[in-house]
């Protein structure tokens, strides 16, 4: 690929970002809106895409400015060193928002950190901290079946700016939610099952996922947890991996 072609690239990702964080907030400005978060720490960080975890432990901030139809949800995590991980700036629009069909879609730029080695002119080797820009686009259909059931699907495309990065990904679920299973007085049980495809340009995997997730009208912290399993995958990564995180919501 040309430099001309590589620049022109760069240059509509970082106009995307531009145009749909300044579409976000103009909208928002005009409407009453809501601002939550909630910060996490967790053993193991696992990503969005669930196949993929930092393999140490981490702390994950999600914020959120919620309006009628737009919200704007920023995820920032860093390792607990103090390294940054990831940071995605999600823009999000409810289409749909009824008692028993939803609909939503959104995008996102991203920064993903990695950690390389580089060699010196010397020879010696140097560690350095490396930033790849990503983009992406979601879809998620849901239904109600009842109170505390529903399924649904989700698709998300992400495009990988830099040399290194995944090109195209895509990643679609079948998913599932079943909450307020009472275990004991007071303390409720939340599971979110899914079966999903993974395809990272050439590489395609199938997996299961769920999320379990215990919390209390009490006091606003949650204990989950993610386990991930491949089924048939060519996709380089473990097996299966696993985390247990607490959450702290306001």
């Amino acid at each position: 690929m040309s430099k001309s072609i590589e620049k022109q690239k760069k240059r509509y990702g970082l106009l995307f970002c531009i145009f749909f964080t300044s579409l976000i907030f103009s909208q928002e400005a005009t409407k009453s809106r809501s601002f939550s978060g909630a910060t996490t720490i967790t053993n193991n960080g696992i990503s969005l895409l669930p196949t993929f975890s930092l393999g140490k432990p981490a702390a994950i901030f999600d914020f959120s400015i919620k309006g009628k139809k737009w919200s704007f949800d920023p995820q920032l995590r860093f390792s607990l060193e103090g390294k940054p991980w990831s940071f995605i700036f999600w823009g999000r629009y409810k289409a749909v928002n009824d008692s028993r069909f939803k609909l939503s879609f959104g995008a996102h730029p991203a920064i993903a950190f990695k950690q390389e080695k580089i060699q010196l002119l010397n020879g010696d080797f140097k560690t350095i901290m490396n930033a790849y820009r990503y983009t992406a686009t979601e879809i998620a259909p849901s239904f109600t079946l009842s109170k505390n059931c529903s399924i649904g699907m989700y698709y998300l495309y992400s495009h990988g700016w830099d040399p290194g990065t995944t090109l195209n990904t895509h990643f679609i679920t079948l998913n599932s939610t079943i909450s307020n299973l009472k275990l004991v007085k007071g303390i409720d049980l939340k599971v979110q099952p899914q079966l999903y495809y993974l395809k990272m340009d050439s590489k395609e995997g199938y997996y299961f996922s769920s999320t379990m997730t215990l919390s209390t009208p009490l006091i606003p912290l949650t204990l989950s947890s993610i386990v991930n399993k491949a089924i048939a995958t060519s996709i380089s990564g473990k097996d299966s991996i696993w985390n247990l995180s607490l959450s702290y919501s306001y």
